[in-house]
This record gives C-alpha cells, structure tokens and sequence, in this order.
C-alpha cells in the first residue's frame, strides 16, 4: 500500500480549501447548466405554444366576421334585388368595400348568377369565365345552398395577387337559388396575419393538411400538403434542421394552426452558456487558487508561531513569546502561552529567592516539568484535528484554554473537585486524539470532592496509561475510583493494558523508592515524589500490576489535610 504523502498545515489548509471550495461550485455548474437546458426547452415550447395561441385567436376572428359577413349579404334585401334586377349595385359595392376595409386579411368579392355571368365583382373577372376550377367552386356552393362553403383553393389575380381560402354561399329568393356571392381572401394577407415576431414558421391548413398559408414555404409538400417527416422523439425534420411542433385545430373551423420553431437556437443557447461557464470556471479556479493560498498562509501562521515558541520552550528558552493578532481562539490560546510563559518565570524567580527551603524547590522542579510536555502532546493532537474537522480544531482550542487557566493558578494546591474537572478536559482531549480509540470510567465519593489535593496530581498516571496500553492494543478503558479508607484518601487508576511483567514491576517500585532518578522513567517518581515531600512517607504511590491484565496505580495521601497543608 502506497503511503499518504506528507502535508503540513499550510498544504493542507489550502487542498482542503480548494476541494471544499470546488464541491459546491461542481455542483452550482451542474444546476446552472441542467437549469438553463430546462429553461431554453421550455422557452421554445412556451413561444411556440404561444404563437399558435396569438394565430389562432387572430385567424378565428376573421373567420367569424367572413362567415357572418357572407351570411348577411347573402340574405341582404340590396343585394337579391341586385341579382334579380340588376339594380343598386353602388349599395352592394359600398357595403362589401365598408366591410373588406375593416379587414386585416383583405379579400375579392364576386356575385355570380346561375348562369355564370359575374353580376358584380372587386376584381377583373374575365380570366375566371372559362376557368375551371371556379366553374367546380360554383358547382360546390350549388350542391349545399343552405350552407357556407369554406375551402382552400388558389387562384391568381392582376400584379400576381393570390387568394388561398374561399367564402361561398348561394343567394335565395323565395327558397330558389338566384346567384352565388364569394368572398377570396389574399394568401399575402393571411401570411401577414399568421407571422408572428418570436416564432419561426407559421401556417394554416384545412382539415385535409392542404396548406392555406404558410411564412416559409419549405414546410410545402407534394400537392401542396403539410406532411414532413418526423424523428423517433416527434421532432419536425425540414430542410435538415430540426422542429418543435405544436398545432392548434380552431374550433368550429376546418381550420389548423401550426407553429414551428427550430431546435437550433436552443443550442445556439447551449454553446453560449456552456463558453460561459468554461471562462468562468477559469477565472474563478484563479481566484480560488488565490484564496486559497491567502487563507491557508493565514491560518497556518497561528499555529506555526506556537510550534517554534514550543520549541523554544523545550529547549530552555522561557522568552520565546508568541504574538498572534488573529482575532480568533488562536490569539486566546497564544495569550495563554504567554502568561503560562510569565509564570514560569516568576516561579523560577521564586524558587531562585526560596533556595534554603529544598523541599519546596524540589516540589516546584518536579511539578514545572508537566507544562510543556503536557501543553506539547496537546498540541500535537491539535494539529492532526485541525486537518480533519475544524469545529473539533475549535473544541480542542477551547479545552487546552481551559486547561493553561488552570495549570498557570498561583495555587499549588486546590480542591479534587477542580482538579476532577482538569482531568475529565485532559481525558476528553486525549479521546479526541485517538479516535474514540479510549474509554474511560470516573467514580468520585462525594464527600472527598472539597478535599485539596496538589494540583495535576492524576496527569502523569493518567498519561502513563495511555501512552502503554497502546503498546500491544487498540484500545484503552481507564477506570478512576477516588474514595476514603482508614482516614486516607485513596485514589485509584485502573487499566486494561498489557501490564508488567514481576521483574519489571520490582524494577519500577525499586525506582520509586530511590533518593534520585537517573532513568527516563520520571513520569511516575514524580508524583511519588512529591507526594513523599509533601506528606511524608507514610503517603505515596503503590503499584500493582498482572502481565496481559493491566494495571492498578493507588495514590494515598491523608484525607484530614487542608489547603494550609499542602
């Protein structure tokens, strides 16, 4: 298995940035581009829809007002008495003229006898005498003369004017048909008419797909007929481009409103949206490569400003303070190291000034030898949470807070119920650092919570456990029993590691009865230490371990000392 590559802080914080960063923006690029497909889809619907609406409205009007106006010259008293005595021809003119001028869609106007002589008409009618398609128009009328006869057909006037839809009616008098009147309207016209400004192509048809009118004649088929062909997803193909139809019948008409609008303006869209978000994208990867290099040099600053003055702090020098201007819990935990730093140095001071009293120096040097180890392992878990889960990051800041305030007190005693808490916050940290890896079990009687003990009294031991029960196993269960026995307090700290073998166990308790320590065992000898110094010998530390069961340190100090005392 090929090992994770190294990152510090700094890299980390930026690859984290960017990868954060990019997640919600990939998905910001799928929404925008899902959207505007959606959207450019439902435009081309929606104009299509609506242009077939607007047409249909407009053409079912005129049809309305010719098949009234046909109906009501047919039956007009001016006009039977025109066809049967040929007289009053200017009212008949007058009124088709007031009416066709009321017109979008302009139209002929013809009166025809049963003989087939044009009694009156709007325009010159010699070229239709022998034609014929209007003789079988004329024939059509004569076989319904109780209706209206509507249809397409074409027929050419003067300055290539065409008409495409015919109004015709029989004119009856005393239930005889005496003439036929005919409305034609202009193809031009009803071009202009159907063309609507945000829609392609238009047209209307009769009930047999005969085109009426059309504003592109591509959509012409044989015989005049509207039949293209169409694709396996009901798309139009035309003249190689691609159609969205949709059709419109208008009611109580053979009429067909179509409305065509072509796909490739969509991708015209598509091309353009999608340019858009390629220069976006690179401009924002820029910007964010930018931020990012911005934020990870910010943050990583904090924590490696504290990282060197630890350093520092190891090697002796208790002037290596941090200044850290962040606004932030990184200026609440640097603010603590440097007042940690001042009373470290004011208990040197001290210790210097109090030299006679070898006792408590002796105290003093054995309990300033947890700061830094301890503020360094807690640190160090810091780093690797950050990379993971900054609220975690924040927590840990907040706890370690806690636990400079506490550890920098003037009081070198306090009360177990304070120093309970300290050790519940170091647990938690330490919890944190190995995954929930480590369990732990806390059982204080309540009448020993207000008695003082040294502070930092558990630390070591508890820090003992955890550092060899990992030795050989994932994981820890530490169990801590504080109670009272024969006027001692007796604190016990239990767990499950691998514990000692006889040897070593006699080893260890040969250490923690010797004068002075030259092994790097002093974890332990340190509280036993001061505990000896404080209390006598009488109080102490005693240690009882099995070989793949763990281990029990029991910690005794009398239980009547007050805060005076220690």
């Amino acid at each position: 298995m090929k090992p994770t590559p190294y990152r510090n802080f700094k890299e980390s914080t930026r690859h984290l940035f960017r990868v954060y960063t990019m997640i919600p923006f990939s998905i910001l690029i799928v929404l925008f581009l899902a959207f505007t497909i959606m959207n450019g889809r439902l435009n081309l619907t929606q104009k299509t829809t609506e242009a077939a609406q607007s047409i249909s409205q407009s053409i079912s009007g005129v049809y309305r007002q010719y098949d009234e106006e046909i109906h009501r010259m047919a039956e007009s008293p001016t006009v039977i008495n025109y066809v049967s005595s040929h007289l009053g021809s200017e009212q008949v003119y007058s009124e088709f003229y007031d009416f066709n001028n009321r017109q979008k869609i302009k139209s002929i106007f013809h009166i025809v006898n049963t003989d087939g002589v044009f009694l009156a008409s709007s325009a010159p009618a010699d070229a239709l005498y022998s034609n014929f398609a209007f003789g079988n128009l004329i024939h059509r009328i004569e076989q319904r003369p109780g209706d209206t006869l509507t249809e397409m057909n074409s027929f050419r006037y003067s300055h290539d004017r065409d008409t495409s839809y015919t109004f015709g009616k029989a004119i009856v008098k005393n239930q005889q048909t005496i003439g036929y009147i005919i409305y034609q309207l202009y193809e031009s016209d009803i071009q202009k008419v159907i063309f609507e400004q945000n829609n392609e192509i238009a047209l209307i048809t009769d009930e047999h797909n005969t085109i009426i009118a059309t504003t592109s004649n591509v959509t012409k088929g044989v015989l005049n007929k509207f039949s293209p062909k169409v694709d396996n997803k009901g798309h139009v193909l035309l003249n190689g481009g691609k159609y969205y139809k949709y059709s419109k019948r208008i009611p109580g008409t053979p009429i067909q409103v179509i409305t065509l609008n072509s796909y490739k303006s969509e991708q015209y869209t598509y091309y353009t949206v999608s340019f858009f978000v390629i220069a976006a994208s690179l401009l924002l990867w820029v910007l964010i490569q930018f931020l990012a290099n911005k934020m990870s040099a910010r943050n990583s600053e904090s924590i490696d400003k504290l990282i060197h003055a630890l350093a520092q702090l190891r090697e002796g020098n208790f002037n290596g303070y941090v200044d850290i201007q962040t606004n932030d819990e990184f200026q609440i935990l640097g603010n603590e190291y440097n007042v940690m730093l001042d009373r470290l140095k004011e208990l040197i001071e001290k210790n210097k000034e109090l030299s006679e009293l070898r006792t408590i120096i002796e105290v003093k040097q054995l309990q300033s030898q947890f700061h830094p180890h301890f503020i360094f392992n807690v640190l160090e878990t810091l780093r690797y949470a950050i990379k993971i889960d900054a609220n975690q990051a924040q927590e840990i800041v907040l706890i370690l807070s806690r636990l400079l305030r506490y550890s920098i007190g003037p009081d070198r005693s306090v009360q177990l119920k304070n120093d309970m808490n300290y050790v519940r916050d170091y647990l938690k940290l330490q919890q944190i650092r190995f995954n929930d890896r480590l369990d732990y079990r806390i059982t204080v009687a309540e009448e020993t919570l207000d008695v003082y003990v040294p502070k930092l009294l558990l630390q070591p031991i508890i820090e003992n456990a955890i550092k060899y029960g990992y030795e050989n196993q994932s994981d820890v269960l530490i169990e801590i029993n504080i109670h009272t026995s024969a006027g001692k307090l007796i604190l016990e700290v239990r767990d499950n590691g691998q514990g000692m073998s006889k040897e070593r166990l006699q080893e260890v308790n040969q250490i923690l009865q010797s004068q002075t320590n030259t092994t790097q065992h002093i974890g332990l000898y340190n509280v036993h230490r001061r505990l000896v110094l404080l209390y006598g010998e009488a109080s102490g530390i005693h240690i009882d371990s099995t070989q793949g069961k763990g281990t029990c340190v029991v910690l005794t100090i009398p239980y009547e000392w007050s805060e005076y005392h220690v």
